[in-house]
């Protein structure tokens, strides 16, 4: 599925997201307290959402008394981000990552991608790593697909046509792997189980001290 056909979907189906948006902040509220036993983020103040969607992780990450700013390419899912955030803290910013994040090196602590890898071909994802490594100071936090594949999420990425069945085997080694500018993107790379699905890939980077 090219660009402009992913922006198109994903505007049209932003108010069936709207719809989740209670369930979807439930979900990442369970993971951020979950999360907490394996990487202290106390001493991080800034994180940039990739790919935000409506904002529900904006909202739970927002509520944690983090500084946060999500970017996204549809701009009826940022019409339902910013109408759900009632505390109007949050920076919600219309762009794509594959066009080039429109931030400077290291503006963030932290930078986190929910659910956008799996749906860009291998080529798109080293992109998208090299860009969140780029604008990152601490760590690099892709929350996907792990490899238990369920049917009915079997059908529906086969619908959308986007990379889903190599993404979910490929995942780890990709992130060990990146390289940009000769150099590997990041200095660890530890998968950790979020759900029965799910993961978070936890990308370290400049060696922070909180990491165990």
């Amino acid at each position: 599925m090219g660009k402009r056909d992913s922006h198109r979907m994903f505007n049209a189906i932003a108010p069936i997201y709207g719809l989740f948006y209670r369930m979807q902040k439930r979900q990442f509220q369970r993971i951020i307290s979950q999360i907490a036993s394996v990487l202290d983020l106390s001493d991080s103040k800034s994180i940039l959402d990739v790919g935000c969607g409506t904002g529900a992780l904006c909202s739970v990450l927002s509520e944690k008394g983090f500084r946060v700013t999500g970017i996204d390419v549809a701009d009826k899912m940022l019409r339902v981000a910013r109408r759900q955030d009632k505390t109007n803290r949050i920076q919600f910013i219309t762009g794509s990552v594959l066009d080039g994040l429109p931030f400077e090196d290291q503006a963030f602590d932290i930078s986190i991608a929910s659910y956008v890898a799996h749906g860009l071909s291998p080529e798109e994802r080293q992109k998208l790593y090299s860009e969140m490594r780029r604008v990152t100071r601490e760590w690099v936090i892709i929350h996907d697909y792990n490899a238990k594949r369920a049917p009915l999420t079997s059908f529906i990425e086969w619908l959308e046509q986007g990379d889903y069945f190599r993404f979910i085997h490929v995942a780890e080694k990709e992130l060990i792997e990146c390289i940009v500018q000769h150099r590997p993107c990041f200095s660890e790379v530890r998968v950790v189980q979020v759900g029965k699905r799910a993961a978070w890939y936890i990308c370290r980077l400049n060696n922070p001290h909180n990491y165990p």
